[in-house]
């Protein structure tokens, strides 16, 4: 049963009617357990949904800094799937690490975690010291959580000591119906788009921003030819669509014709199933006769060999991506799904004089700027499936067997999907086709 709160945001409650009303002692939310870290030890399939499931908890107290979001929808990321197989290593060594700083910090030291790394919502509440934001306020999440006071914050908000992802390496993350923020995570919320379509986008989207777009990436050029793995994931597809909106052109790598189809329709010409390419064998990915006959492939669909590898992947991956960018090229990396331990052959690498970049998250004007594209409708969100956050655990799952195509999305406290959207005008210059092109 919803609070009062609760049933006032989703009816779009004034905020006078928000600020007036008691938040609730408890609220739903997807959690790990400490208890559980041991769980998987010796299990071949970590299967989430014996370890990510909903309970009620504390509301926390707020911090002068922070807003209350009454979460609307939220999305499932990869850091999710690894808080809930307890891999590379258990969170709660993270909140542990918090709870040590002292102050407000200590909160998060719970033998609980909240998780979630993605959100869209509705301020409620907000702290003594937040300027910007005003209760009633539609908001998305940015989940790049930096510590203000820490002078390489103002350098790069990813290169402060204190940075961590929210909902990963903090407590109190998306996946509830509430979630606790720094005022320096608030976003506007795209008006033409749904809950659950600005829900999905924050993190993959700002990632792949930084990793493309941002002079502290790969910096593409109108014309580059850069070469997107798992061009259909979360990651990949708000790739895609960054270089093609930069003048560059995509190469997506897929395994399957259904994805190859979707890209074709999300505007990548250049599309490479690597099942044709490698028969059917992806060891090939990790030996030279593998990495030639992608090249190949490359060639003969661009005529030209990468001139930046876009890069999650990892193990797999990784000593093709140094073999297949160009002389002189480039390969960022965000994160290693197949795993963090890289082998390739250096030869590739300094002989042809090429750079490997590493990149993680995105900072705030980053964040700002990629929000701005949704808002202006010159990307559009990779929203392929939409789960309630009952069904949390299934949705996970379907990320961790890679069964899914774009980002998963989970209703919080929005009762069902197509609610959210204030600007109809908006939105209808953008399509509901385009908008709907994952969903088809």
């Amino acid at each position: 049963m919803r609070s009062p709160l609760s049933e006032a945001v989703v009816a779009g409650a004034e905020a006078a009617v928000l600020e007036s009303l008691p938040l609730p002692g408890n609220f739903p939310a997807a959690t790990v357990q400490a208890c559980d870290i041991s769980m998987f030890e010796g299990v071949e399939d970590k299967d989430v949904r014996k370890s990510l499931f909903v309970k009620d908890v504390p509301m926390p107290d707020l911090a002068p800094d922070e807003a209350l979001i009454a979460v609307m929808a939220s999305a499932i990321n990869y850091n999710t799937v690894w808080t809930a197989m307890f891999e590379p290593l258990p969170t709660f060594q993270f909140l542990k690490e918090m709870g040590r700083a002292g102050g407000w910090e200590k909160r998060h030291d719970l033998p609980y975690h909240v998780v979630g790394s993605d959100a869209s919502g509705v301020i409620v509440r907000t702290g003594s010291s937040v300027r910007r934001w005003k209760v009633g306020d539609h908001v998305v999440i940015a989940p790049a959580y930096v510590d203000e006071q820490d002078p390489d914050t103002h350098r790069d908000g990813m290169l402060g000591q204190g940075q961590k992802a929210w909902g990963f390496e903090t407590n109190f993350g998306g996946l509830a119906h509430y979630a606790v923020v720094r005022a320096s995570q608030l976003l506007p919320k795209p008006a033409s788009l749904t809950w659950e379509e600005a829900a999905v986008n924050p993190l993959c989207a700002s990632t792949a921003y930084r990793m493309l777009v941002s002079d502290r990436g790969a910096q593409m050029k109108q014309g580059d030819i850069v070469l997107v793995w798992g061009a259909t994931g979360g990651l990949g597809s708000y790739a895609v669509q960054l270089v093609r909106n930069g003048g560059g052109v995509p190469v997506g790598v897929v395994n399957s014709d259904e994805k190859a189809r979707l890209l074709k329709s999300l505007g990548c010409e250049a599309v490479i199933n690597r099942q044709d390419v490698l028969d059917g064998d992806d060891t090939l990915l990790q030996r030279p006769e593998g990495w030639k006959k992608l090249g190949k492939a490359i060639r003969a669909a661009v005529g030209e060999d990468p001139h930046i590898v876009f890069e999650h992947v990892g193990k797999q991956t990784f000593a093709a991506s140094v073999f297949l960018a160009r002389r002189g090229g480039t390969v960022v990396t965000c994160g290693s799904s197949t795993g963090f331990e890289h082998s390739y052959d250096n030869r590739y690498l300094w002989m042809r004089l090429k750079r490997i970049i590493g990149s993680h998250g995105a900072n705030l004007h980053e964040q700002w700027e990629v929000n701005r594209l949704f808002a202006l409708g010159h990307l559009i969100p990779a929203l392929s499936a939409v789960y309630t956050l009952a069904e949390v655990g299934a949705a996970a799952r379907s990320v961790q067997t890679n069964q899914h195509i774009g980002k998963v999305g989970v209703l919080c406290l929005a009762p069902r999907p197509g609610l959210g959207v204030t600007d109809a005008q908006a939105r209808a210059r953008v399509g509901e086709e385009r908008l709907s092109l994952f969903r088809r």
